[in-house]
């Protein structure tokens, strides 16, 4: 444990699949003892396609190209538009990018063993991404359940369906991003012996190419310059929700 870092006996993450995803999602990974993948709620602009990484040319989108998706969708429901090879366009920028990091080949290996499944829609994929991420440190995963919230029979929105998962799953925490302060029904998960904690990011700078640092790019940045002992760099740690809000200037 890190200090300062409070002990729960089964921390419960719900996340979105992302594409990718940034060190954050890792950090999140690393603190809790069951992770879930909220795979089918509808699909909004986001992170699920695609992901940030950096260029001698500056901050560039790898985006998944999909297929006629309409509003409504579900994750697990959006298709991906193969037609076109996007595949092979990320791998290029990716080798482009980081030619002179010293990992590079730690990190296209990841991408091809990604990449050397067809995938039909979007939630398959980013799943499968940041699973092939938590291989690549697999101390912060050990022993840990990856379930998808599509094959827990769970019904319902917003936060009672949350306060479900995390009983079903016998929880006494419920970690989240700070997204969820917009909307979070903090005082209901209490009523079910829930505690509700946001993550407190490390954002820990480590050896990085093009310019200053910045840690909201894909994980893949992390391991190319740094290789298994970006593992370090997985930090972070769990606030209680009052001391978030509080902090965060939100009055909800």
């Amino acid at each position: 444990m890190l200090e300062g870092e409070v002990k729960y006996e089964r921390c419960v993450v719900v996340s979105q699949p992302m594409y990718f995803p940034w060190l954050g999602i890792l950090e999140q990974i690393r603190l809790c003892d069951t992770f879930v993948y909220y795979d089918d709620v509808q699909y909004a602009r986001g992170f699920f396609n695609r992901v940030q990484i950096k260029t001698q040319s500056g901050i560039r989108w790898l985006t998944v190209p999909l297929l006629d998706w309409h509003r409504g969708q579900l994750i697990n429901e959006v298709r991906i538009d193969n037609s076109t090879d996007w595949k092979r366009s990320h791998r290029d920028q990716l080798k482009q990018a980081y030619a002179e990091a010293p990992f590079k080949d730690s990190m296209l290996n990841l991408v091809d063993e990604v990449f050397s499944c067809d995938y039909d829609v979007i939630g398959d994929l980013a799943q499968a991404s940041t699973d092939a991420l938590v291989r690549s440190f697999s101390p912060i995963a050990q022993n840990k359940p990856f379930l998808r919230s599509s094959s827990m029979g769970i019904e319902g929105a917003s936060s009672k369906r949350l306060i479900d998962i995390c009983v079903s799953l016998k929880a006494d925490c419920y970690l989240t991003g700070h997204g969820a302060r917009k909307y979070l029904e903090h005082e209901h998960f209490e009523t079910q012996g829930i505690d509700v904690a946001y993550i407190d990011y490390g954002l820990t700078e480590y050896p990085q190419l093009h310019g200053p640092f910045t840690p909201y790019v894909s994980t893949l940045d992390m391991i190319a310059n740094c290789g298994v002992s970006g593992l370090t760099h997985i930090r972070g740690k769990s606030i209680p929700w009052r001391g978030f809000l509080l902090t965060s200037g939100s009055n909800k």
